[in-house]
């Protein structure tokens, strides 16, 4: 069942439940991460950001679109991190159900001004919009961008943008980066700043940089109001972990035989996702 992200995030957000949004970048990992959503009737949200699009081709909408309108379970198409109106509306154009602008490196009058505009485009046309207020960390020269230091969200600020813009979403700064954290940096996130932004904002917020994050901070960050969190690094991690070691015997060449343990390996992490932010079995809420 495709439907929009306002419509699915809105049962999670009424549910205190979060989605998973998984980055997908190549046709089996589409197919894998419908396969666990419905294995665990989960709702999902299959996030493709401008890089990843880049590289499989908006030509792989329709198919991802038709598979979307076939599964068991309620599925968004969003665009994740999209930078600029051209990207927006190439993306509606495709078949996104929901798009993401991100004018977080903006000042907020200019971050604003260009989110509004992709409301009102995108409401024209039933697609939801996700903004972002604050900055996210970077950890790593790979697909999302990030800030060098983090700008946390500030509450007040935050319930004047949603006023301003109209968006049906925000992801919200509470001290994640994208990436894979090194050894020697320990993420934490600001539990308390996330209270305090729900309890003025009212409508679903959005964690980014949830791979890597310890888990009891990702479910106390659901029962706190966190309604859809990103997955990316750590689903392509396990994908290409296995990948490498079946790699490594240089006789394997047929993709039958290299992608299928690696869609199993990155089915695992994805299924633990599912189950930590309380989405497992929440498909039949809708």
């Amino acid at each position: 069942m495709l439907i929009n992200g306002k419509d699915l995030l809105a049962v999670a957000n009424a549910n205190y439940f979060a989605v998973p949004a998984f980055n997908v970048s190549d046709y089996a990992m589409m197919n894998g991460i419908f396969e666990v959503s419905e294995e665990k009737n989960s709702p999902v949200i299959v996030a493709i950001h401008p890089d990843e699009l880049s590289h499989i081709g908006t030509d792989m909408l329709a198919s991802i679109v038709q598979k979307a309108h076939k599964a068991s379970v309620p599925v968004t198409i969003h665009l994740d991190h999209g930078a600029n109106h051209a990207q927006v509306l190439a993306a509606i154009q495709a078949g996104f159900t929901s798009v993401m602008i991100d004018g977080s490196m903006l000042t907020f009058d200019e971050n604003v001004a260009i989110t509004k505009h992709v409301v009102d485009l995108a409401h024209l046309v039933n697609v939801s919009v996700e903004g972002e207020l604050g900055t996210i960390g970077k950890l790593d020269n790979y697909g999302e961008d990030g800030a060098d230091t983090i700008i946390y969200t500030d509450p007040d600020q935050a319930v004047q943008f949603v006023e301003l813009t109209g968006v049906d979403s925000l992801a919200i700064a509470i001290g994640t980066s994208h990436g894979i954290y090194p050894s020697s940096m320990k993420p934490e996130l600001k539990l308390d700043l996330l209270e305090q932004i729900k309890a003025k904002v009212k409508l679903p917020l959005v964690l980014h940089g949830g791979s890597n994050n310890p888990d009891d901070e990702i479910a106390g960050a659901v029962k706190r109001g966190v309604n859809k969190i990103n997955i990316s690094s750590d689903i392509k991690v396990a994908y290409h972990l296995a990948m490498r070691e079946l790699l490594a015997d240089l006789a394997e060449r047929e993709p039958n035989s290299i992608q299928p343990p690696s869609i199993a390996a990155m089915k695992v992490t994805a299924a633990q996702k599912i189950d930590l932010f309380n989405a497992a079995d929440k498909a039949s809420l809708y």
